[in-house]
């Protein structure tokens, strides 16, 4: 029966659909397939797709006499005679399967599944545990990965503490990324803690953490007065509070907000420095400003893995040495409270690498020491001469980066940048003023931090933003990027900008139907790990959801800089090397094309064990590349525990590209527990 069908369907394809001479092969073979199950149960359908000419001879002739006449009704007639004969067949065989002995239902249903290739039959992204093996498509052999001793559960290679203490302090070098030589590279899965679960759904993460997951109750002894986090039975919970506002940080924005506009949308994207559990970029996630929170892996134990516990957007980060791995005119505020940054020293090298990442017309926030010296010296423990010197030097650096002081009140100093070098006439007869080499604004991954100013963008008239006026979010998401309208983005034109956002929103569209958890809240933190112009996530953009961006350091272009424009938040990386965060920080995550990038730069097992370090128990991972990559991509995740599908391109199967989804079984303290299947 199956051998019948599919004769027929080739003889309706030859002799119907051909002279038709439209429509791809795949809508031709579907249109068959329908026709004859329309036929199998009703004959009568068949004639509804005869055409005029064949329905009625007499106007076919008529129409004949205009063209070849004897050619149309040579056609017409073996057309009629097929047409004839096919309906007779289907009324026979329909009611042969009416009479309960055919299997015509059967057949169509079967048909039917086939086809339909945006089903992902019992891949669960749900949060539960079940259990079931993934067979080797291929049959090659496979590549099992065991777990890491538990000692690894929160191993984080590029920050290792034995690691750093081989490094020397002067200016926190011993704080920064240093990666584990080829031969110390762990080929191993990091388990999660014993009694792991799912993280609390937004907003509720926000102030309450699973002991659990994060089972460290030392900030709760040393930050016990300052309210950043308090230990209750079997969670922690986090009031709000901070070293600087104690009383909560919604207060303290508030304080913020009656000089920097953060209401209107025009502050969106702000960097936190020395973030502790990132409460201030917690509470601005409310007021619709995406911080990019930092803080190194020190004494402070687990701050940053605390904060993206909460789903606060955060990573292990210092600055040190090297310049931090954003482009220059990214952030619309920044922010230090009590951070412990010695900003005057250096020659002022740190506030010049604030200046560099603060638009024209950002401001830069500074809470706590030295501000209000004169009445806080005691409680600070500190002489009155010291704390006096450091203000003094760090105003003098905030004149010659052409920072405008805004407001100092209390213990708060706010700075507003000059919005271009017309602006600043000052700073062109300063002597002490160093200008940057033109590459260095931009060229930033494991490259020495200098004490020099990164000159703004040329602007032809005095009013003019350096570097383009953005609009206030959320316009600014899809509006055209002003390094996209400029062309400082080579590749890049106005157009193709605009033909990626709508090629993504389809993307989008089609991952939403594999995995309807997408936009629900299921998936918190998200990584795209090769984010282009981050139009992945500006087409899923929620205030359930937050994108790292990740932009890889050997892509073609710089777009990071266009990503910051958008109002998203990103950072440069290089996915040869562990990222630098915690074990179990992202929900979701989605690699396009990440494989065939990396292709012959580094191994592909290397970067499969990064993700399934960073990715949560049964988080989802979307995998987008070229099938013969997938393939052997998918052969090593069977090693993983991770459960696996491949679908085809949304716009059918003839395509190269496909997608694989995949699902991280739960387990924990180095055991195997029940996952879910596929």
């Amino acid at each position: 029966m199956h051998h019948l069908l599919s004769m027929l369907a080739d003889v309706t394809r030859c002799f119907w659909l051909a002279p038709l001479q439209q429509g791809s092969l795949r809508d031709q073979q579907g249109l068959c397939i329908t026709i004859m199950i329309k036929m199998e149960k009703d004959p009568v359908f068949c004639f509804s797709f005869l055409p005029r000419s064949l329905r009625n001879p007499h106007e076919a002739g008529t129409m004949a006499m205009k063209g070849n006449a004897a050619d149309n009704r040579t056609r017409s007639s073996v057309s009629i005679f097929i047409i004839i004969s096919m309906c007779c067949f289907f009324y026979i065989l329909g009611a042969w399967q009416k009479s309960g002995f055919g299997k015509g239902d059967s057949i169509a249903i079967e048909i039917t599944k086939q086809t339909d290739c945006t089903i992902l039959p019992n891949l669960s992204f749900e949060t539960h545990h079940s259990r079931s093996d993934i067979a080797d498509d291929i049959g090659a052999e496979v590549r099992t990965f065991e777990p890491c001793h538990e000692r690894y559960r929160d191993y984080t290679p590029c920050q290792d503490q034995n690691r750093a203490m081989l490094f020397p302090r002067e200016n926190m070098n011993y704080r920064e990324r240093h990666c584990p030589p080829e031969e110390e590279k762990l080929y191993c899965l990091v388990p999660a803690p014993e009694g792991y679960v799912a993280p609390f759904p937004w907003p509720k993460s926000r102030d309450f953490v699973p002991y659990a997951n994060v089972p460290y109750k030392s900030l709760t002894v040393e930050k016990a007065v300052q309210n950043w986090v308090q230990y209750e039975g079997n969670v922690f919970r986090f009031p709000g509070g901070g070293t600087q506002f104690p009383q909560g940080a919604d207060t303290y924005i508030d304080q913020l907000a009656s000089v920097i506009p953060i209401a209107n949308g025009t502050v969106r994207t702000a960097l936190d420095t020395g973030c502790g559990v990132a409460s201030w970029g917690a509470y601005l996630l409310k007021r619709n400003v995406l911080a990019m929170s930092f803080a190194p892996r020190d004494s402070h134990e687990a701050q940053v893995q605390f904060a993206l516990e909460r789903g606060v957007p955060a990573i292990i980060g210092v600055l040190g040495t090297i310049k931090l791995p954003y482009p220059s005119r990214s952030f619309d505020m920044a922010h230090c409270s009590r951070c412990l940054i010695p900003w005057g020293a250096n020659d002022g090298m740190y506030m010049m690498e604030v200046d560099r990442v603060l638009r024209p017309g950002g401001y830069w926030v500074l809470s706590g020491p030295p501000i209000n010296w004169k009445n806080n010296y005691k409680a600070w423990q500190r002489t009155e001469e010291d704390l006096e010197e450091e203000q003094k030097r760090i105003e003098e650096i905030a004149e010659l980066l052409c920072w405008e002081k805004v407001s100092e009140k209390s213990e708060i100093a706010i700075w507003r940048k000059r919005i271009n070098s017309d602006s600043c006439a000052v700073r062109q007869d300063e002597p002490r003023v160093r200008t940057c080499e033109s590459s260095y604004a931009d060229d930033v991954w494991y490259k020495k931090m200098e004490a020099c100013i990164v000159p703004f963008p040329e602007v032809d008239n005095p009013g003019e933003v350096a570097g383009g006026e953005l609009k206030t979010f959320p316009d600014r998401l899809n509006e055209v990027p002003p390094r996209i309208a400029s062309g400082s983005v080579p590749g890049f034109s106005v157009e193709s900008y605009q033909e990626d956002n709508r090629l993504w929103k389809k993307h989008v569209k089609a991952y939403k139907r594999l995995n309807k958890y997408i936009d629900t809240g299921r998936y918190r933190n998200i990584m795209d790990m090769n984010a282009g112009l981050g139009s992945f996530a500006a087409a899923i953009e929620s205030p359930k959801l937050w994108v790292m961006n990740v932009v890889p350091t050997i892509a073609d272009k710089s777009t990071l800089g266009v990503i910051y424009e958008r109002g998203l938040i990103g950072i440069y990386h290089d996915w040869c090397e562990a990222f630098s965060t915690y074990p179990r920080t992202y929900d979701l995550i989605h690699a396009n094309a990440v494989f065939s990038l990396y292709n012959k730069k580094c191994k592909m097992e290397d970067i499969l064990l990064e993700m399934d370090r960073i990715l949560r128990p049964e988080g989802a991972v979307i995998f987008r590349d070229q099938i013969d990559i997938l393939m052997k991509a998918k052969r090593m995740i069977t090693g993983m525990r991770w459960n696996t599908k491949m679908v085809d391109h949304e716009d059918g199967p003839l395509l190269q590209e496909k997608v694989l989804v995949a699902v991280k079984q739960y387990w924990a303290g180095g055991h195997t527990n029940e996952t879910a299947e596929v």
